[in-house]
């Protein structure tokens, strides 16, 4: 408990950081911001089950990520737990690792409202649900709206599940896109933090062969 009572609440925020760009930078940010959060775990994923592609080393994604994240000082952990981890790397896994660190604090899973439509696809997500709030990101459209998740549609859904809302700025950015641009040589200084594009250039991650 925390001098005023209440448990600790711990932010998770996991991903494939391949690489780390700035909307992903702005979400910690909002994060941080909105969740009354006592610190906040970015998660580089190690061997991620989910993926049909062939991610870009644990070692780079990491150094990418404590680059990207390292202004964020004091609240934000870069958490190297699951790039360690052997075999494929389950969110549930991860959150029981904590929940016996940290015995006392509130768990927030924060995820993007696409990640959270696909929850009933991820190991163990009923357990989940058991375990920690999930803090579902909501981007701005450039439309004006704002995309929404609802988690009464998700079949299954445990009595109990938590969700709060995490607001976004609109930012139309994708690690896909940044892919594809450093492998044509396009400029990607815009979308990442400029010590990721120098990671990036320095060692020649997603040039074609």
């Amino acid at each position: 408990m925390n001098s005023s009572g209440k448990a600790p609440r711990i932010g998770v925020f996991g991903g494939a950081f391949d690489p780390p760009h700035n909307a992903h930078v702005a979400l910690a940010e909002a994060a941080l911001a909105q969740l009354d959060l006592a610190e906040l775990h970015v998660i580089p994923t190690g061997q991620a089950w989910h993926k049909s592609r062939t991610l870009t080393s644990k070692e780079d994604r990491l150094a990418m990520t404590r680059l990207a994240f390292g202004d964020l000082k004091g609240k934000v952990v870069i958490d190297s737990r699951e790039v360690l981890r052997d075999g494929p790397t389950y969110t549930l896994d991860t959150l029981h690792e904590l929940q016996k660190e940290q015995p006392g604090a509130q768990l927030v899973l924060i995820m993007g409202a696409d990640q959270a439509s696909a929850l009933p696809s991820w190991h163990g997500w009923q357990a989940i649900l058991g375990i920690a709030i999930v803090s579902v990101a909501y981007r701005a459209l450039s439309t004006g709206g704002i995309a929404r998740f609802d988690p009464n549609m998700l079949p299954n859904l445990p009595a109990g599940a938590r969700f709060e809302a995490l607001e976004l700025p609109a930012m139309d950015t994708s690690a896909t896109e940044i892919r594809r641009r450093a492998a044509l040589g396009v400029d990607i200084s815009s979308l990442v933090p400029p010590t990721v594009a120098r990671y990036i250039d320095q060692h020649h991650l997603y040039r074609s062969a």
